[in-house]
C-alpha cells in the first residue's frame, strides 16, 4: 500500500514537473515572437518615415515648380504691360508732332487763304478797268459785244452742221442698199406669228374627257388655284383629248405641264394638293436646271464652272432668244469658237467657255436694267471667270471695247450661229418684252404681290395682299394700271386688268 501511495505521489510530482517544463518552453517562445513582431514593425515604420520624406520633398519641388511658373508668367505679363506702355507713349508723342504739323499747316492755309482774297479782290479791280477800257476803246456797250460774239459762233455752228450733215447723207447713200435688205429682212421675221404660238402654248394631252372636269373643279376652284399657283392660263375647251397651258414664260408652262401631268397620275385633285405638287415641280425643275447645266460642261469639256453659273447654264433650256433655244444656241457658239480659234491658233478651251456664257446675262433671277451682255459679263466677274472671257461677254454686241482676241470670236460665232435660216424669230422676243415689261409696271405699285401676264398678253392679272389693299383701293388699282399701260406702252388690240385681293386663314392640328 505504501508502495502504491509512492507511485502515485511519484507520477504526480512527475506530470507536475512536466508541465513546468512545458510551461516554461511556450513562455520563451513567445517571447522570441514578440522580439521578432517589434523588430518588424520597428522596421515598417522606418519605412513609413522614409516614404512620407520621399513624398514630402516629391510635394514641396512641385510646388517650388508651379511657383516659378506663376513668377514667370506674372513677369511675361509685366514685360507685356511696359511694352505696350511704351507703345502708347510713342503713340501720344506721334499724335502730339502730328498736331502741331497740322495746327502749322491750318496756319500756313489761313495765311494763303487771305492772300489769295487779296489778289481776288485785286484781279476783279483790274477786270473792271479792262472792261471800261474796252467799252471806252471799241464804243460798244457790254451787251452789244455778248450779241455780237454769240451771232458769229452761231453762223460758225450753222456752217460745220451743214458739213456733217452732207458726209451723214453721203454715208447714207453708200449704204442705202445694205439697210434697204436689213429692214425688209426684218419686216418678213416679224410676221413670222406662228413662231409666237408655238413659244406661249403648250398643249396637254389626256387619255378621256372626263379628266377635264375633275382639272376645273367644283365652281371652278381647281383650275383657279392651278392658274394662281402656276401664273399659267389653262384652257379647257372642246378639243378633244387636250388641255392648252399658256404663258410667254417657258419655266412656268414645264411648271404647270408636270404638275398637271402629276395631279392627273396621282387621281387627288384639290387646291392644297394642287400647291403642294406645284412647289415639289418647282424643285424638281430647278434640280433639272442644275442637273442639265452639269451635263452641258461635262459634254463641251468646260471644267471649274461655279455652282451659280452652272445653274445658269441649265435655266437656258427653258429661254430662247428670238425663237431659238437659249442653250442650244450657246452650245453651238461654244463649239463654233473653239474650232475658229484652233484654226487661228488660240486656246480653244477658252473660247468654248466663253461661247457657252456669252448669254449668261439673258438667264438672271432679278434681271436689272442693263444689256445682256453687260450682266452677263458682271455675272462672270462676280463667279471668279478670267478676264479675257469676262471681257468675250462683254463685248460680243460692242458694249465694252474688246481687248483680247478671243472677243471678236465670240462675236462672229454668235452672228453665224443667229443668222443661219431659220433660227429664229425677232417677233418672238418682243413679244416676251413687252409681256415681261406689263408685267413688271403692275408690280410697281405698292401692295402688288405678284403679276401674271396671260391670254397672249391680252389680260393681266394681279394679286395684291389683303391687308394692304383694301376693296375700293383694288378698284382704284385696276383704273391706275390700266391708265398706265395706256400711256407708256404699245400693244395691239385691248388687255384686260384683274386685280385679286383673297383673304387666307391658315392653322394646323397637331
Amino acid at each position: 500500500m505504501d508502495k502504491l501511495i509512492i507511485g502515485i505521489i511519484s507520477v504526480i510530482v512527475g506530470g507536475i514537473f512536466s508541465f513546468i517544463i512545458v510551461k516554461l518552453g511556450f513562455s520563451r517562445k513567445s517571447r522570441r515572437i514578440i522580439r521578432e513582431a517589434e523588430t518588424e514593425a520597428e522596421m515598417i515604420k522606418k519605412d513609413k518615415i522614409l516614404q512620407a520624406k520621399e513624398r514630402f520633398l516629391q510635394l514641396k519641388t512641385e510646388h517650388e515648380k508651379s511657383i516659378n511658373e506663376k513668377n514667370n508668367r506674372i513677369l511675361a505679363a509685366e514685360n507685356k504691360v511696359k511694352q505696350k506702355e511704351t507703345e502708347i507713349s510713342k503713340r501720344i508723342e506721334e499724335y502730339n508732332r502730328k498736331k502741331s504739323e497740322v495746327d502749322a499747316i491750318k496756319n500756313s492755309l489761313t495765311t494763303q487763304m487771305e492772300l489769295v482774297e487779296k489778289k481776288s479782290d485785286e484781279l476783279e479791280k483790274m477786270h473792271k478797268q479792262q472792261l471800261e477800257h474796252l467799252v471806252s476803246v471799241s464804243g460798244l456797250s457790254v451787251e452789244e459785244a455778248k450779241t455780237q460774239l454769240v451771232e458769229s459762233l452761231k453762223a460758225e455752228a450753222k456752217t460745220e452742221a451743214m458739213s456733217y450733215i452732207n458726209e451723214i447723207m453721203d454715208e447714207a447713200k453708200m449704204t442705202a442698199n445694205k439697210e434697204a435688205k436689213r429692214v425688209v429682212i426684218q419686216t418678213i421675221q416679224r410676221v413670222a406669228s406662228e413662231y409666237a404660238v408655238e413659244n406661249s402654248v403648250t398643249v396637254f394631252h389626256i387619255d378621256n374627257d372626263d379628266i377635264k372636269g375633275r382639272i376645273i373643279g367644283r365652281e371652278g376652284r381647281n383650275i383657279r388655284a392651278l392658274e394662281a399657283a402656276t401664273g399659267v392660263e389653262i384652257i379647257v375647251d372642246d378639243t378633244p383629248e387636250a388641255i392648252i397651258l399658256s404663258a410667254f414664260d417657258p419655266v412656268r408652262r414645264e411648271v404647270a405641264r408636270l404638275a398637271l401631268h402629276q395631279l392627273v397620275t396621282d387621281g387627288r385633285i384639290h387646291p392644297a394638293r394642287i400647291e403642294e405638287v406645284v412647289a415639289k415641280t418647282q424643285k424638281m425643275v430647278e434640280e433639272e436646271m442644275i442637273e442639265t447645266g452639269k451635263r452641258t460642261a461635262i459634254d463641251l469639256g468646260i471644267h471649274g464652272l461655279h455652282p451659280e453659273l452652272i445653274r445658269l447654264v441649265g435655266k437656258m433650256k427653258y429661254r430662247s432668244s428670238y425663237g431659238q433655244n437659249l442653250l442650244q444656241h450657246s452650245r453651238e457658239v461654244a463649239n463654233l469658237a473653239a474650232t475658229m480659234a484652233s484654226e487661228l491658233g488660240l486656246n480653244p478651251r477658252t473660247a468654248k467657255r466663253a461661247g457657252l456664257l456669252h448669254d449668261i446675262g439673258k438667264v438672271p433671277d432679278d434681271e436689272p436694267e442693263l444689256p445682256h451682255a453687260l450682266l452677263g459679263m458682271k455675272l462672270a466677274e462676280k463667279y471668279k471667270e478670267k478676264p479675257e472671257i469676262c471681257n468675250a461677254i462683254g463685248a460680243h454686241h460692242d458694249e465694252v471695247e474688246m481687248n483680247t482676241l478671243i472677243a471678236p470670236i465670240i462675236q462672229v460665232c454668235d452672228a453665224i450661229s443667229g443668222a443661219r435660216p431659220g433660227a429664229r424669230r425677232e417677233v418672238v422676243e418682243s413679244y416676251i418684252k413687252r409681256l415681261k415689261d406689263l408685267e413688271e409696271l403692275a408690280l410697281s405699285y405698292p401692295g402688288v404681290l405678284k403679276t401674271y401676264a396671260i391670254q397672249a398678253g391680252r389680260e393681266l392679272r394681279v394679286i395684291v395682299g389683303s391687308e394692304k389693299v383694301n376693296d375700293n383701293d383694288a378698284e382704284t388699282l385696276s383704273y391706275d394700271i390700266a391708265k398706265k399701260i395706256q400711256d407708256e406702252m404699245t400693244y395691239p388690240g385691248q388687255i384686260k386688268i384683274t386685280v385679286i385681293r383673297e383673304t387666307r386663314a391658315i392653322n394646323y392640328a397637331k
